[in-house]
C-alpha cells in the first residue's frame, strides 16, 4: 500500500510473467499444472463457518505494507490458513490484489490531483481550457475511486475470510465507471496540448520538471499519472478474469464474476472506442485533402470507416514472363490506402498529394503469395479485386520490401485467409503462444499494443522478426516485434492458458450462440 500505482502494476507483472517462465520450465509430465485441480491430502473437512475469524481492520492502517493476504498478522494467528483449501487461499490472493491495487491507484490519482493540478503555479501558467484538456474528468474518476475503495474496505473488513468482491466491481461498473469513458475518450487531445505546451510554454516545462523531481512521486513522470484511468480500468477487468478463473464452476461466486467482467469489457471497449473515434475522425479528414481522383470520385469520410493500413508497394509492369528486364524497369510505384471496408489504389504526385486511379470494396479482395519466384520476384504477391472501379476484375502483382511487409498487406488485404496457425477462436487443443516480457506501443495501425504479461496465441510469424499475434484476454489481433516476447514452450501451460480463456469468455460464448439461433430462425 506504500506503493504508487505505476509501482505496484510494474511489480505485480513482472512477478507474473517470472511465475508463467518457473511453470514453463516444468516440462516434466508427470508434474501436475500450478492451475490444475489436485486431491487433496488429509486436508481437513471443517468448513471455514466452523471457526469465526477474527475481523481485520486493514486498509485504515496507513503503515501497512503487505502484499499477500496470507502473510497479514490477523490471517496468520486467525488459524484460517490450516482449515481453507489450497484453491480458496488462491482465491483470497487475487481478490485481495484488487483490493490493494485499488487503494494504490487511488493514492496515486490524490497525487496527480494535490500535487500537479492543484499546483497555484501550474494554475497561473495554464488557460482554463488548456487545465480542461490536460487533466480532464479526472476529479470524478478520483471520486468514483474513493466510492469503490471505500465499498471495497468494508467488505474485507467484515470478516477476514473475504466473501466476494466482484459484486462490488459489478455493481460500481453499471453505476459509476462511466466517468472512465469521459476520461479515456479525452485522450488524443490530451497527449497533444501536453506536447504542444512543453514545446509553446517554457515556464510550463520548469514547473512540470521541478514538480517530477519531488520525492513524492518516486521518479516517475507526469505522463504515467495521466494514463493512470486507463491502464486502471483495463487492469481491473484482468483482475477480475484472475479472479474468475479460480472461483468454483457453476457457483455464484462464478456467475458473479462472469457478469463483473461482461460489464468491465463494455466500458473497457467503450473506453477504446472513444479514443479511436477522436483519432480516426481527424485522419480520414487529412487523408481525404490528400486525394486526387482519376477516377468516378468515391466519398472517403464516413462514420463507419477507419484507416487500417497505409504504405507504398511496387508495381510490376507487364506480364509475368517480363523477367528478364531490370528490376528498376519491371516495377513502379504505387501507394495504397486501405480501409475496413475500401481499398483505394494511387500514385504518390509532386505537393504531397496522391492520384487515385483504382479502388475496389474490401470484401472482394482476393491475394495470393508467390513462391519460389528468384531474388527479383522476392516478396511478391497477387492482388485480385473482383470488382474494380470499372466494374471489371484487375490483377496487380506487388512487391513488398520484406517478408514481413508483404504478409502484412496479405493479411490486411484479405482478412480470412487462413494464417499459418490456427486463431483462438478454433478451439484448438494447442498452438504456439508467447509471453509479453516487453511493453511495445503500436506504430502503424496494423499492429497490436502491449502491455507486460500479456498472452498471445502465435497466428503467423515471419523470418526478420514478426509475429501475428492474437491476445487471449480481449481477442485483438495485430502485429508486433518477436523481441517483445518469449515463447510458451510446455504445452501443459498452453492448454491451461487456453482452458482459462474459454472459460472467461464461456458468457460470451452463450450470447453468440443464442444470437446465431435467433439468425436462423
Amino acid at each position: 500500500l506504500g506503493l504508487l500505482y505505476q509501482e505496484y502494476r510494474d511489480k505485480s507483472t513482472r512477478e507474473e510473467i517470472e511465475t508463467r517462465r518457473l511453470q514453463d520450465s516444468q516440462t516434466d509430465p508427470e508434474e501436475t499444472s500450478p492451475n490444475e485441480e489436485t486431491p487433496s491430502e488429509a486436508e481437513p473437512t471443517s468448513t471455514i463457518e466452523n471457526k469465526a475469524p477474527p475481523q481485520i481492520n486493514l486498509l485504515r492502517n496507513s503503515n501497512s505494507r503487505f502484499n499477500l493476504w496470507q502473510d497479514l498478522p490477523e490471517v496468520q494467528s486467525s488459524g484460517v490458513l490450516s482449515i481453507l483449501q489450497p484453491d480458496e487461499i488462491k482465491l483470497q490472493e487475487a481478490m485481495f490484489e484488487l483490493v490493494t491495487s485499488e487503494a494504490s491507484y487511488y493514492k496515486s490519482l490524490n497525487l496527480l490531483v494535490s500535487h500537479f493540478m492543484e499546483n497555484e503555479r501550474l494554475k497561473k501558467i495554464l488557460h482554463q481550457s488548456e487545465a480542461h484538456i490536460l487533466f480532464s474528468n479526472v476529479l470524478d474518476v478520483m471520486a468514483v475511486s474513493e466510492r469503490f475503495l471505500l465499498d471495497l474496505e468494508q467488505r474485507v473488513e467484515e470478516n477476514i475470510v473475504i466473501s466476494d468482491v466482484c459484486d462490488i466491481v459489478y455493481q460500481h461498473t453499471v453505476n459509476h465507471f462511466s466517468v472512465y469513458i469521459t476520461y479515456v475518450s479525452n485522450q488524443t487531445y490530451q497527449e497533444r496540448t501536453y506536447k504542444q505546451l512543453l514545446q509553446d510554454k517554457p515556464a510550463f516545462r520548469e514547473v512540470i520538471s521541478q514538480l517530477e523531481l519531488d520525492p513524492k512521486c518516486k521518479g516517475l513522470s507526469f505522463s504515467s499519472f495521466l494514463i493512470l484511468p486507463f491502464q486502471r480500468i483495463t487492469r481491473l477487468k484482468l483482475l477480475v478474469q484472475n479472479i474468475l478463473k479460480k472461483v468454483e464452476e457453476k457457483s455464484d461466486r462464478e456467475s458473479t464474476a462472469l457478469d463483473a467482467h461482461k460489464e468491465l469489457e463494455t466500458v473497457v471497449k467503450a473506453c477504446n472506442e472513444g479514443v479511436r473515434k477522436m483519432s480516426r475522425t481527424e485522419q480520414m479528414i487529412s487523408i481525404q485533402k490528400k486525394l486526387e481522383f482519376k477516377i468516378k470520385s468515391v466519398p472517403i469520410i464516413s462514420h463507419s470507416r477507419w484507416l487500417l493500413k497505409q504504405g507504398e508497394l511496387q508495381q510490376m509492369n507487364g506480364p509475368k514472363t517480363s523477367r528478364t528486364l531490370r528490376t528498376k524497369k519491371l516495377f513502379r510505384e504505387i501507394y495504397l490506402f486501405l480501409f475496413n471496408d475500401l481499398l483505394v489504389i494511387c500514385r504518390q504526385i509532386p505537393g504531397d498529394k496522391y492520384q487515385v486511379f483504382d479502388s475496389a470494396p474490401r470484401g472482394l479482395l482476393r491475394v495470393e503469395e508467390l513462391e519460389d519466384q528468384g531474388q527479383s520476384l522476392a516478396n511478391v504477391f497477387i492482388l485480385r479485386l473482383l470488382e474494380n472501379a470499372d466494374d471489371r476484375e484487375a490483377s496487380y502483382m506487388l512487391k513488398a520490401s520484406s517478408q514481413s511487409e508483404m504478409k502484412r498487406w496479405m493479411i490486411s488485404l484479405a482478412p480470412n485467409r487462413r494464417t499459418k496457425f490456427v486463431s483462438f477462436t478454433s478451439r484448438l487443443v494447442d498452438c504456439p503462444q508467447i509471453q509479453c516480457v516487453h511493453p511495445y506501443v503500436a506504430q502503424q495501425p496494423d499492429e497490436l499494443s502491449l502491455e507486460l504479461a500479456d498472452i498471445l496465441n502465435i497466428l503467423d510469424k515471419t523470418d526478420d522478426g514478426w509475429i501475428f499475434g492474437e491476445r487471449l484476454h480481449d481477442q485483438e489481433r495485430g502485429w508486433f516485434p518477436s523481441s517483445m516476447g518469449e515463447e510458451i514452450l510446455n504445452p501443459k501451460i498452453r492448454a491451461q492458458n487456453l482452458k482459462e480463456c474459454f472459460r472467461v469468455h464461456k458468457s460470451d460464448d452463450s450470447q453468440r450462440r443464442k444470437l446465431g439461433s435467433r439468425n436462423r430462425q
